[in-house]
């Protein structure tokens, strides 16, 4: 029958056989003896006490439970016998045992001795095995990317998560074995670095700045200040980091993806697709592309890892002078191309072709634009262009860079003038280039199309070809346009103004300027409908007023529009 002893151990009030309280106390006198010329000695064994209370409290549920001999040799040879204990700091073995094995697992505490805020990011980075300034740059993106739920997740987890306060948390927090050694050292390790504060500190200055109560409070707030500027200082690097990382990605992506389909969103896409006008090759236009804008973005990387790491090591001479090597050459080469692409546009060249149409003045003449349902490019796009490749895989360069304007002819018959044009190095080089552009369009039963796109080989590479289409009516011709005649119409209002709420109206050439004849009076903006409309009947009469002439206008059931000018009577068909 043996006795028990109450004891204190840790703050943890516990019960323990008398045999196994004196081995316990001559295993204190141990560690003290053995500890004896150390530093920090009572703060040791305060964390020794304490961790031991830790592992008694995990194999005891109840506080009724006495700690027997058998139980507290397990516990010592989890600790270590105190004779294991080198204090010059040399590594000793750790006994293992079958019930208490040293934990090799990290526990989840927030590390405040090396966090900037809570201490929740340098915790994390314990738990994970991973740099706390990722995720420090995890939880900003989430700031940015979620909308604050960065910030909520931060509070949240700086609530959740417990901090490591004793040094057995923090050696389990960092996944070492809490160990005497262990606790020893990490403890050392604290002491020396508080020492080291002391000796660096001028204490005579010191005591200056303790003078007076206003001083004490202005080195608080000059503390308090310097703290925020250390943080707002790295919430910058994170910001720099973040802008830097998805550029430096984008332009590597863009360099290993050029030739592909990957690439059609890239600035430089339209080189390759026909815009590269020298003899560099388009893989050489991308590595200069990415250093001599790369390079930039990964020195400010570095600035924003510096800001952000106190101790982060910037790269050696050796590796600046080479990247700046490189980088020089590459502005030099990039210049040079950028100057041989100008000289591409110095010039403009242009050829004209003029052809009549006969035009039937009894009929409404149709004026539209062919659709190309094989390439298609958005028509507020028209400087844009694409490479296509027809039925019998030829590439051509596709654009729809058409322009389309209604002038008055000067003869009695009606002409298309087609006005071809395009750049060059020299006034011969710009001409050739526009002579081989290929247009056309058809006329015909009194509808004239045009083809909404120009062609030309792809070996003549884009030269900011366009075509220029000018349409000369004379005067009396009926006419009406598609809906997307819109789409190119640059045709001075003043002479002609097209109305773009409906593709039905009709509009007829008169000699200082085209009227339209059964446009609504709130479209009067250029003063090109002037009338009254009247239904009589199933007759719709329209009376139009252009200049001293009075001009009356039916549109009946069968689609005839019969205009009475003068006494003069026209019937036309509309249908």
């Amino acid at each position: 029958m043996n006795k028990t002893v109450n004891i204190n151990l840790g703050g943890l009030f516990f019960h323990i056989d008398e045999d196994a309280y004196q081995k316990l106390s001559r295993y204190f006198d141990a560690i003290k003896r053995s500890l004896s010329d150390a530093n920090a000695q009572d703060e040791i064994i305060k964390d020794i006490e304490v961790r031991i209370a830790e592992l008694i409290s995990e194999k005891h549920s109840s506080g009724k439970q006495v700690i027997s001999l058998k139980e507290l040799d397990e516990i010592i040879a989890v600790m270590g016998q105190p004779e294991d204990y080198r204090l010059d700091g040399e590594a000793a073995a750790e006994p293992i045992d079958s019930t208490f094995q040293n934990r090799k697992t990290r526990k989840l505490y927030r590390d405040i001795d090396e966090g900037m805020i809570g201490g929740v990011a340098a915790g994390l980075g314990h738990y994970f095995g991973i740099e706390k300034v990722w995720i420090r740059v995890l939880l900003v993106a989430l700031v940015f990317l979620g909308v604050g739920s960065g910030i909520i997740a931060y509070i949240a987890l700086w609530i959740i998560i417990p901090q490591a306060i004793t040094t057995s948390e923090k050696l389990e927090m960092s996944g070492e074995p809490v160990t005497i050694s262990n606790i020893e050292k990490k403890v050392r390790e604290e002491f020396e670095q508080v020492s080291e504060r002391f000796k660096n500190t001028d204490f005579s200055a010191a005591g200056q700045r303790v003078q007076t109560g206003a001083q004490r409070v202005s080195n608080s707030l000059g503390d308090a200040f310097g703290t925020l500027v250390k943080i707002f200082v790295k919430c910058v690097g994170i910001l720099i980091i973040l802008m830097c990382i998805p550029v430096l990605i984008a332009l590597i992506f863009g360099v290993f993806a050029t030739g592909t389909a990957l690439v059609s969103e890239f600035p430089w896409s339209v080189l390759y697709s026909g815009g590269n006008f020298t003899d560099y090759p388009i893989w050489l236009i991308g590595v200069l592309v990415l250093i001599s804008f790369g390079v930039p973005f990964f020195y400010l990387m570095l600035l924003g890892f510096k800001l952000l790491l106190n101790n982060f090591k910037s790269p050696g001479k050796i590796f600046n002078f080479t990247i700046l090597g490189f980088w020089i050459i590459s502005i030099i080469l990039l210049i040079a191309f950028t100057i041989a692409q100008i000289k591409e546009f110095a010039y403009e060249g242009r050829t004209t072709n003029k052809q009549d149409i006969a035009v039937d003045l009894n009929k409404t003449l149709l004026i539209q634009f062919a659709e190309n349902d094989d390439v298609e490019i958005d028509p507020r796009d028209h400087n844009d262009f694409q490479i296509y490749t027809d039925s019998t895989d030829k590439e051509y360069i596709y654009s729809e860079d058409i322009s389309f304007e209604i002038r008055k002819s000067a003869k009695p018959t009606a002409y298309v003038q087609i006005v071809k044009i395009a750049n060059g190095n020299s006034s011969k080089a710009a001409r050739h280039n526009a002579e081989e552009i290929t247009y056309n369009y058809t006329f015909s039963d009194n509808t004239l199309t045009f083809n909404k796109y120009l062609i030309t080989d792809v070996k003549n590479k884009f030269r900011d070809q366009e075509v220029e289409i000018i349409l000369y009516l004379p005067e009396g011709v009926t006419f009406k346009t598609a809906e997307n005649v819109t789409d190119f119409d640059i045709t001075d209002n003043d002479f002609f103004n097209l109305h773009y709420s409906s593709d039905e109206y009709l509009y007829k050439v008169y000699p200082d300027q085209v009227k339209c004849l059964t446009c609504p009076e709130s479209e009067n903006e250029f003063n090109d409908v002037i009338q009254t409309q009247t239904k009589i009947g199933d007759t719709i009469v329209t009376k139009v007023q252009v200049g001293r002439q009075n001009i009356e206008t039916k549109t009946t059931e069968d689609g005839t529009l019969i205009i009475s000018e003068n006494g003069t009577v026209t019937k036309i068909k509309t249908k």
